[in-house]
C-alpha cells in the first residue's frame, strides 16, 4: 500500500466533510466513510501510519476522526 496515497486520499475526505457545522457528525462521517468503502489492509495502513508517525501529512480532523473512532476503523479478521 502506498501509504502517502492513502493519506492524500484521506486529506480529501477530511476536506469534504470538514465544512459540516456540526464537528461530531464531521469525525463520524470521515470514519463511516473509511469503515465502508476502504479495504481492511488500507485501513490497517492508515492506522499505523497514524500510530508510527503521529499522522504525519493528515489534517487534523482525519486524525482526530481516526482516533476517535480506532476501534470501528480496525479491521476484524
Amino acid at each position: 500500500m502506498d501509504t502517502d496515497n492513502l493519506v492524500k486520499m484521506a486529506n480529501q475526505i477530511g476536506d469534504f466533510f470538514e465544512t459540516m457545522p456540526d464537528r461530531g457528525e464531521a469525525l463520524e462521517n470521515i470514519a463511516g466513510h473509511l469503515r465502508r468503502f476502504w479495504a481492511p489492509r488500507m485501513r490497517m495502513t492508515i492506522l499505523e501510519h497514524l500510530e508510527t508517525t503521529d499522522g504525519h501529512g493528515m489534517r487534523e480532523i482525519v486524525v482526530a476522526a481516526i482516533t476517535t473512532h480506532r476501534a470501528e476503523l480496525w479491521p476484524r479478521g
